[in-house]
């Protein structure tokens, strides 16, 4: 009987010895190669801040991080995911610009157990009826965003609204979103070929030809730059102005800032709200890097935060994965954002503020928060998700 005890005791002990000492594995896909390779690096620099400010710990473990970049196709992206989660086994999966290159990684991450904390992509069906109990967002639903400016267009008295964007799953969940709340009339909608096309000219000549009240467009990355460049050119801007999601930010501002400067756009973010945890990141962020912030950096940052919040929660032991699904629900950090509150499809429901294009003091192009325009908002999805 004793020696069965001391047995016992012994493998008790080298079970809770695993968990004491074994490092704590992170896989970060993004894209770090192509035109879209400086999201990815933006989104790495954040993440490798909030390590940084851990000092590369989490729940008292090493951390490891392994960044893979999926090349801004969906197909590398999964192939990338498989060998984080079965060669590498991670703890946990994070990163993703894009909602084409989620959708395919998506169910290789949340139907082997390992939990998936999404840095920006977020496309609808993740949030409605194939939401997992596995799967986090840092960042937002995509409609949020384009609901929010939708309200802004109504305040501001636009009756005849264009609409332009790229015709994959983000650019359908954002027109969908503005639609959602805008109450005037669409004059226009051009869902122009994504990411292959980098020429308007044909889409401003149809909305000079519309004579709307305003143009809004979400074109993120290098075709945000290529359409700012062109509507600048087109001089539609005495006439038509315009209003974006994610077609400006930090990343863009050095190359686009005088065509952009008093440009409004609505999101969850912005270098100077006023919380103590961003003002820690983006001084942080600044002396680290020499440069502004993107929210793609606030977001991975955050994404870091919200695991090293649960490994601590669990004392390290992230083998318990209910206790780990609770701690990453119940996200016990301070977020770039404030409080973090999850709804019941792991999406965080939050505020969303009208910004605007600035020169800050030093005459570096950046973005402001102007006012709040949506408070405490769930997407539109979390009433078809059954968790």
């Amino acid at each position: 009987m004793f020696k069965k005890l001391a047995l016992a005791s012994v493998i008790a002990l080298a079970t809770s010895s695993v968990f004491a000492g074994e490092p704590i594995k992170i896989g970060f896909v993004t894209t770090l190669s192509t035109g879209a390779g400086v999201i990815g690096q933006d989104m790495r620099d954040g993440a490798e801040l909030a390590l940084d400010q851990l000092d590369r710990k989490m729940g008292g473990s090493d951390v490891t991080i392994i960044y893979e970049d999926d090349g801004f196709k969906p197909e590398i992206g999964k192939q990338k995911t498989d060998k984080l989660v079965k060669k590498d086994k991670v703890d946990f999966v994070s990163g993703y610009i894009w909602s084409h290159v989620l959708m395919a990684s998506y169910k290789k991450v949340v139907d082997n157990d390992v939990f998936l904390i999404g840095s920006n992509a977020g496309p609808s069906t993740i949030a409605g009826k194939r939401c997992h109990e596995n799967f986090f967002s840092t960042s937002w639903q995509n409609d949020q965003n384009a609901m929010a400016m939708g309200e802004v267009l109504n305040q501001r008295g636009i009756k005849r609204l264009y609409i332009m964007a790229p015709n994959y799953a983000a650019g359908k969940n954002m027109v969908a979103g503005v639609k959602r709340t805008f109450k005037g009339e669409v004059v226009g909608q051009d869902m122009t070929k994504f990411p292959a096309q980098l020429d308007f000219s044909a889409e401003l000549a149809k909305v000079r030809a519309a004579k709307p009240d305003a143009l809004w467009v979400f074109y993120p990355g290098k075709h945000g730059v290529q359409f700012l460049k062109q509507y600048s050119q087109s001089k539609l801007a005495k006439d038509v102005p315009l209003y974006n999601i994610f077609t400006i930010d930090n990343l863009s501002l050095p190359r686009v800032g005088e065509w952009a400067e008093g440009s409004l756009m609505t999101q969850f973010w912005a270098p100077n709200l006023d919380t103590p945890a961003n003002k820690r990141f983006v001084d942080g962020f600044k002396e680290k890097y020499d440069r502004y912030p993107s929210f793609y950096a606030a977001q991975s940052y955050d994404s870091m935060m919200l695991i090293d919040s649960a490994v601590r929660k669990v004392d390290g032991d992230v083998s318990d994965k209910d206790a780990v699904r609770a701690a990453l629900t119940e996200a016990d950090f301070e977020s770039v954002r404030g409080k973090i509150n999850y709804g019941n499809n792991h999406f965080p429901i939050q505020d969303f503020y009208l910004t605007k294009v600035i020169k800050d003091s030093d005459g570096v192009y950046t973005t402001e928060i102007v006012k709040k325009v949506l408070s405490n908002h769930q997407d539109p999805y979390a009433s078809k998700c059954k968790i």
